[in-house]
């Protein structure tokens, strides 16, 4: 391999590294979604506010690596469907899913939340933008059931009825009112 293309694949991972690093300071009301995480504690705490059981099947929109299913999944008992478009963040989800054994359990899929399905979610988690979150309400009103649990992480949901929050951490449970109390 002559310098020529070693220079080349540096470049191309410094870009990589500092669109990475980037993300995490997207300001919250650019058309995308940076690359924020969900850390265990606050995994752990939203499923306990949520009241996720074995009974319960969790969407998690914007799943990037997992972590909320894979909490929801061991310590709770739900099933999970991550839903991401970054394939990096896919193929990282594949490996730790597989690697904690929980493959039965979780599955994700590579496309737009705005396309895949929710009819069959009983829980639906994010940690998505103000502007993406405004975009889903029709998604929610349409295609979700009265009683679907929502729960926002970071940012609060305007169009929904709020059951309970977590000020300290930012985590905000709603759910899908019957369609005459809209």
């Amino acid at each position: 391999m002559d310098l020529f293309w070693i220079v080349q694949i540096i470049l191309l991972l410094a870009v990589f590294i500092l669109l990475y690093l980037l993300s995490w300071f997207w300001p919250p009301d650019c058309p995308w979604s940076p690359w924020w995480t969900t850390n265990k504690k606050a995994a752990r705490i939203l499923c306990k506010m949520a009241k996720i059981t074995n009974k319960d099947v969790v969407y998690d929109l914007g799943s990037g690596t997992g972590t909320v299913l894979m909490i929801a999944a061991q310590e709770f008992g739900a099933t999970g469907v991550g839903v991401e478009i970054d394939p990096l963040r896919v193929y990282t989800s594949y490996f730790l899913i597989k690697f904690a054994g929980l493959e039965e359990k979780i599955k994700i899929y590579k496309q737009s939340f705005f396309k895949k399905d929710i009819t069959e979610a009983t829980v639906i988690f994010f940690y998505l933008i103000p502007k993406t979150i405004k975009l889903l309400q029709e998604k929610f009103l349409r295609e979700l059931k009265p009683g679907t649990r929502i729960i926002s992480y970071r940012y609060p949901i305007d169009y929904l009825p709020l059951i309970t929050e977590d000020k300290k951490e930012k985590i905000y449970v709603y759910k899908i009112p019957n369609k005459k109390d809209l």
